[in-house]
């Protein structure tokens, strides 16, 4: 996967339009758009910046290693009332910064690049139904780069009722799966 491929993936993952990174970048939204589809690539001066906003080393941007686009990734969502408290919590219980905080709605720790543990802000979760996870406190999630593959992939298996392919806020998709246990596994990717 290229610089380009990584810098959407992100900024996807992230909810953030082409806009709104540009903007934290001080570049066009055009030059975005250019280092996504591969046309050119951004300047040093802002493949690091990008390091330093997403958590990231510059070597995860640059090298051209492959995210295993195809497999599923893993990752909890632990939902809590008190945001910022939950986030200095898991900080020193984890003993790392969180890796990414994203508009006040959510705060990732990553592991390895294959696991995380997501806090997620209770009051940003408008549009998501965690109806049968207990007391709406955790999901499990998983991430795929194309979601609508998954969706019918998974539709096709018929091993549980599953929600369509929700759209709550820009550039966020997902759906719901339930397990037999009746617990919420959310799916999330791009489209």
């Amino acid at each position: 996967m290229g610089i380009g491929n990584k810098i959407q993936f992100e900024r996807q993952r992230r909810g953030l339009s082409q806009e709104a990174l540009a903007e934290q970048l001080g570049v066009s939204r055009q030059s975005v758009s250019k280092w996504e589809l591969g046309q050119t690539l951004p300047e040093l001066d802002k493949v690091i910046l990008l390091s330093k906003l997403w958590r990231l080393t510059t070597d995860e941007l640059v090298l051209d290693e492959p995210m295993s686009q195809d497999v599923l990734r893993f990752g909890l969502y632990l939902i809590v009332k008190n945001f910022a408290r939950s986030i200095a919590f898991y900080e020193k219980l984890l003993g790392k910064p969180a890796s990414i905080i994203g508009f006040n709605r959510f705060a990732e720790f990553r592991f390895d690049g294959k696991l995380w543990l997501s806090i997620m802000n209770e009051r940003h979760l408008q549009g998501h139904d965690y109806s049968g996870s207990g007391d709406r406190k955790f999901t499990l999630n998983l991430w795929t780069s194309d979601l609508k593959r998954e969706h019918e992939r998974l539709k096709s298996l018929n091993i549980g009722d599953m929600t369509d392919i929700l759209h709550p806020h820009s550039n966020y998709y997902f759906f719901h799966i339930i397990d037999p246990d009746e617990n919420v596994i959310e799916v999330t990717g791009g489209i």
